[in-house]
């Protein structure tokens, strides 16, 4: 499974300050995760508002 931002994502940085491989940057609206990421969860596990998704 991998994850996607979604548009609720406020940029608040607690994915990009967590993610072990630094695979989120910024986007023009959001953060985006990039191909480096490796699924850990982190990111989604973490998120305040549930903005990151897991997509099949």
């Amino acid at each position: 499974m991998s994850f996607i931002i979604t548009s609720e994502c406020v940029k608040c940085g607690i994915c990009v300050d967590n993610c072990p491989v630094s695979a989120i940057i910024e986007g023009d609206e959001q953060y985006v995760i990039t191909d480096a990421c490796i699924e850990c969860g982190n990111c989604m596990e973490l998120c305040p508002i549930e903005a990151i998704k897991g997509k099949k």
